[in-house]
C-alpha cells in the first residue's frame, strides 16, 4: 500500500473531525500464547488503515490544523541490542521517512508529551473499553487537565467514539483496498482449488487444512485471515469448527471455510464436496439448492438493493428447494413467515468484508436495512445443515453444506472476486478426478 493511500485516509478522518479536535488510537499490544511465546503480531485493524505502521507499543494522534504537522506517531525508539533478538525497529526517523509522521517520539515520553497535545482540544476522538489499560492513561491524562483548570489550562469537553468514523470510511473500498483485497481471494481461490485436488478417503482434516496453509504462504499471505474451518461429514454441521482433526471418510462431504490474509485484508471462501470426487444423488440434490441460493443472493447484489436482500433472496430459494426435495412441508410463504427453514440454515447469508473477516460498518441507517452502494464488499453465504433430526429422511442425515464468495459492489452491479473457485457439480468433480 503506498504512503499517499494512508495519507488520504488521514486527511478523510481529519475532515470529519473538525478543528479544535485530537485524535488518539492506540495499536494492538502483544498478546501472550504461554510462558515465553507470543502469538505473532497483527496490528490493529484501524491503527494499520490509517498508517500502514505494524510495530506493537505505537500510539497515533492527529491533531487538524496543528502548526507543527498534524501526524504524530509514538513508536519504540531505536536499539540494537533488542533488535538483535526481536528485528528491525523504525525509530523515530522511520516513522517520519518511511511512514509519513510530521513528528515522531519515543513510546516511553507518551506520559510527559500527551497531555499537552489534549491541552486545549474541545473534543477527543477515541475509543473506550478497546484496551482497557489505556483508557486508565487515558482518564488519568483528562482528570489531570481538569485539575488544572485553575491555571488556565483547558480540558476537552467531549470523548467521541473514533470507531463510529473509521467504521463509515473502511466500509467503502478505494482502488488500493479492492487491489490487497483480489490479492487475499486469489491467495484463497488457489488454495481451495490444491484442498480439492488434495483431498481423498483416508487423509485427515488438519492435512487438507496445512495444504490449505501452503497455498496462502506461496502468494504471500502469511496468515489465514481466521481460523480455518475444514470439516468433513457431520463436522460440516458445526458452523465455526475448527478443531481439523478428523479423518475423511469416503461417501462424506467436506466443508471448507478458509480465507488468506494479505496486508491486512481478508479472502474468505467456502466451498464444500465430495470427499471421492463424486457427488451421491442425495448430496448433489441438496448442493444445487444451495448453488441455486447463492446465485439468486448473488443477482440480488447492486446499488439501490438494500443489506437484507441478498439473505431474503437466499432465504426464498432455500425454502422452497426443502419443500421440493420433501425436507419441509406446507407452503413456501408461510414456512417462510414462521422461520421453519431456520432448522436447517440458522446463520445469515452475508458479512461486511475488508481488514476484518466481519468486518465494521453499519448493517442498517436510521432503522432501516442500508442501501447497497459501490466500494462496498460483502460475502454471500447461504447454506444446509441437516444432523440426524429424526424427522428428516436418514439419507439426509450430517450433511453439511455452504457456499460462500466475496463480492464487490459495482456501479452496475457487482463483481465476484472469488469467482474462480470452482462450485459448479460438473466443475468440482472434474477438478477432483483430474487429480486421481
Amino acid at each position: 500500500m503506498q504512503k499517499k493511500e494512508f495519507a488520504k485516509r488521514r486527511q478523510h478522518l481529519m475532515d470529519i473531525m473538525g478543528p479544535d479536535t485530537i485524535a488518539v488510537l492506540p495499536n494492538a499490544p502483544i498478546a501472550n500464547r504461554n510462558r515465553d511465546v507470543d502469538y505473532p503480531y497483527r496490528s490493529d485493524s484501524n491503527f494499520h488503515y490509517l498508517t500502514g505502521f505494524d510495530e506493537p507499543e505505537s500510539v497515533l494522534v492527529l491533531i487538524p490544523g496543528r502548526e507543527h504537522g498534524e501526524y504524530i506517531l509514538f513508536c519504540r525508539e531505536r536499539d540494537l541490542d533488542k533488535e538483535i533478538w526481536d528485528g528491525y525497529r523504525a525509530g523515530q526517523d522511520g516513522a517520519i521517512n518511511n511512514f509519513g509522521a510530521d513528528d515522531s517520539y519515543p513510546i516511553s515520553d507518551l506520559d510527559d508529551i500527551l497531555p499537552g497535545l489534549l491541552e486545549d482540544k474541545e473534543k477527543v476522538y477515541y475509543t473506550m473499553g478497546n484496551q482497557p489499560s489505556f483508557d486508565q492513561h487515558m482518564v488519568s491524562w483528562l482528570n489531570h487537565l481538569r485539575q488544572a483548570s485553575r491555571s488556565g489550562k483547558h480540558s476537552p469537553t467531549e470523548i467521541i467514539e473514533l470507531e463510529h468514523c473509521l467504521n463509515e470510511l473502511r466500509l467503502f473500498k478505494s482502488s488500493q483496498e479492492i487491489k490487497a483485497m483480489k490479492q487475499a481471494a486469489k491467495a484463497s481461490v488457489q488454495a481451495h482449488i490444491r484442498a480439492m485436488q488434495f483431498t481423498k478417503p483416508g487423509k485427515w482434516e488438519y492435512e487438507v487444512e496445512a495444504e490449505i496453509i501452503h497455498e496462502f504462504m506461496k502468494h504471500g499471505c502469511r496468515s489465514p485471515a481466521y481460523p480455518s474451518i475444514v470439516g468433513g461429514g457431520e463436522n460440516g454441521c458445526i458452523l465455526h469448527y475448527i478443531e481439523n482433526n478428523a479423518k475423511l471418510k469416503n461417501n462424506d462431504l467436506l466443508l471448507i471455510d478458509a480465507g488468506a490474509e494479505y496486508e491486512c485484508y481478508a479472502g474468505d471462501i467456502t466451498r464444500t464436496f465430495p470427499v471421492n470426487g463424486k457427488f451421491s444423488p442425495a448430496q448433489a440434490a441438496l448442493y444445487q439448492v444451495v448453488l441455486d441460493a447463492q446465485k439468486a443472493a448473488i443477482a440480488a447484489v447492486k446499488p439501490g438493493n438494500h443489506w437484507n436482500q441478498p439473505h431474503e433472496v437466499a432465504v426464498e430459494v432455500l425454502t422452497q428447494g426443502l419443500v421440493d426435495l420433501g425436507i419441509l412441508k406446507g407452503d413456501v410463504a408461510q414456512l417462510i413467515e414462521d422461520a421453519a427453514y431456520r432448522e436447517f440454515y440458522m446463520h445469515r447469508t452475508g458479512h461486511w468484508l475488508g481488514m476484518d473477516v466481519h468486518d465494521v460498518g453499519d448493517y442498517k441507517v436510521g432503522g432501516e436495512w442500508r442501501l447497497l452502494e459501490p466500494g462496498m464488499v460483502l460475502t454471500v453465504e447461504p447454506g444446509l445443515y441437516i444432523r440426524d433430526q429424526a424427522h428428516v429422511d436418514k439419507k439426509w442425515h450430517f450433511t453439511g453444506i455452504r457456499i460462500e464468495d466475496d463480492v464487490l459492489v459495482t456501479k452496475d452491479g457487482c463483481e465476484v472476486l472469488t469467482e474462480a473457485a470452482p462450485k459448479e457439480i460438473d466443475e468440482i468433480e472434474a477438478l477432483m478426478a483430474e487429480a486421481i
